[in-house]
């Protein structure tokens, strides 16, 4: 009696190990893409380059047993994620912080606000860009539209296809104006990117005598026969598993599109970030990550989308209201399963980050055992 996961990413990567290496039992993997890790695929280019075909993917946390879990499958560079935007024409850092506010105003309006930010907040402390927009002192209230109009407002509705106001308080909320002077995107204790990349991760988290991996292989063709699985760990979409029977959970997908260029760098940094110019959110340059030297640079312009199935990726759900009452339905479903698990992005329908896909398929594994 084998185990069956659905999806070669982390989360299925992740409790395909544990059951293979814990349990002593045997795991099948299938994916319906033609590569291992998910949406952290990565590779090198005939320029030598490590390319995420879906995006830059950072690994941070402070959670101690999700790094000693992947630290047995890679070393990790001491890499500290910075966003820069394009604001009014000036790269300057975001989150907004205070450091953000001498780049974009003059030093002493940009002063006055520093003395006011840090007499009402605590040093270090990060204000959620809607919490902020309440502010009553006038100097803060301007400082608040500009925040909005300049980084959150355009890139939202850009990244989201609708208005700030229909998207959940746990999306608002990565968007913080940050009262520090620090410019790390993430202040996580643990930061970096594998050394080898992440499809070597997973591939050695797969690399085990009990573990036989299946790719090209949709779920579809196994679901006759699941019941003939121990258990069956799901990493794709819920509402698919049960052939939309309630209805289709809305996701954003993201184009992108990729650019060689015959220089050193495109950009000074690894990710621009452009709210209210051109249709394309951010450019990631690649060679920054795991500082690669060529000639020649790749950059990549990221476009979000509306989901269509059959057309393009899920990326991010979309989290409001109406969204998590049709997930919560099919969560009620899913209970008449003895032996069918959900879990990842898609499975429980949420923004995980990658160590928190890990933490929880590690969680689910403890559950289990």
């Amino acid at each position: 009696m084998k185990n069956l996961v659905v999806g070669a990413g982390f989360s299925g990567a992740t409790i395909a190990n544990l059951l293979a290496t814990e349990l002593n039992e045997e795991v099948e993997v299938i994916d319906s893409k033609d590569h291992i890790a998910g949406n952290c695929y990565d590779y090198k280019d005939e320029n030598g380059i490590t390319i995420h075909k879906y995006g830059s993917h950072i690994f941070h946390t402070n959670n101690e047993k999700v790094w000693d879990f992947i630290s047995k499958f890679t070393d990790f560079n001491t890499y500290m994620h910075k966003v820069y935007a394009n604001i009014d024409g000036i790269e300057t850092t975001i989150p907004f912080n205070i450091n953000t506010l001498y780049d974009v105003f003059p030093k002493s309006l940009a002063s006055r606000l520093e003395e006011k930010l840090l007499a009402k907040y605590e040093y270090n402390k990060k204000v959620p860009i809607l919490e902020f927009t309440k502010e009553t002192d006038k100097d803060l209230k301007f400082l608040a539209d500009y925040v909005y109009e300049k980084v959150f407002l355009h890139y939202t509705t850009k990244q989201w296809g609708v208005s700030p106001n229909d998207v959940s308080g746990a999306v608002t909320a990565r968007v913080p104006v940050y009262i520090s002077k620090d410019n790390r995107y993430f202040q996580d204790k643990y930061q970096g990117i594998p050394l080898e990349g992440y499809t070597k991760v997973v591939e050695r988290m797969l690399d085990h005598k009990n573990i036989e991996l299946v790719l090209n292989k949709p779920f579809k063709d196994y679901k006759k026969a699941y019941q003939k699985y121990k258990r069956v760990f799901y990493t794709g979409a819920i509402d698919q598993y049960f052939n939309y029977e309630l209805g289709k959970l809305p996701y954003r997908s993201v184009n992108f599109k990729f650019e060689t260029h015959k220089q050193e760098y495109y950009q000074q940094n690894s990710v621009v970030n452009y709210p209210c110019n051109y249709d394309f959110t951010r450019i990631h340059e690649y060679k920054y990550y795991l500082n690669e030297k060529s000639d020649k640079t790749v950059i990549a312009k990221e476009y979000s989308e509306a989901f269509e199935t059959d057309k393009n990726e899920r990326y991010y759900p979309i989290p409001n209201d109406k969204n998590t009452e049709l997930y919560n339905k099919y969560l009620e479903k899913a209970k008449d399963l003895d032996n069918v698990y959900f879990l990842g992005r898609l499975g429980d329908y949420k923004y995980y980050d990658m160590d928190k896909a890990i933490a929880r398929a590690i969680e689910l594994f403890e559950e289990i055992k």
